[in-house]
């Protein structure tokens, strides 16, 4: 089930980001072929670039694809990697849940602005964030539930930096 969840979220990503491509063109063809300049397809990527890196982030991107400092558990040994986790999970919780108020009131106030040109609610456009940061704090609390059966993370692999000139 989670799997095929996974996988309709892949497919909303490919879409918005054939959204953005598809209104990429028509901007230049409206510029420059007709001479024409339009304002919709400017919005029309952003909104699609905001819940293109939202919805990825908490819905297509893995835990393992997550770019991390990982300098300090790359050093250290099973039990302390344990540990950072599990400090690390509890404080995006912490953090992201005392922001969820704050952030549902913004998002919720923001039904009186429409955006320029599609005309659509800001409420609306931003209601992504909502869900994100609920999908970060399920992800955290899934780590968390991991981490305290005492599964600790893997030692991170070693990154390859490009040679020096």
């Amino acid at each position: 089930m989670l799997a095929r969840l996974h996988r309709i979220a892949e497919w909303l990503a490919a879409l918005l980001l054939a959204v953005i491509f598809v209104a990429f063109i028509a901007q230049i063809v409206m510029r420059y072929v007709f001479n024409w300049p339009v304002g919709w397809t400017t919005e029309l990527s952003l909104i699609a670039w905001l819940w293109l890196v939202l919805w990825g982030a908490a819905f297509v991107l893995r835990d393992d694809e997550e770019i991390r400092l990982d300098m300090l558990t790359r050093a250290v040994g099973r039990g302390p990697r344990r540990a950072i986790g599990i400090v690390a999970a509890l404080s995006v919780i912490v953090l992201f849940a005392m922001s969820l108020p704050a952030s549902w009131s913004y998002v919720t106030f923001m039904k009186v602005e429409k955006s320029s040109y599609m005309n659509i609610r800001m409420d609306v456009l931003y209601s992504i964030y909502l869900l994100f940061v609920v999908a970060v704090i399920a992800r955290n609390l899934r780590t968390l539930a991991h981490l305290l059966r005492g599964d600790a993370p893997a030692k991170p692999e070693a990154s390859i930096a490009p040679p020096a000139p």
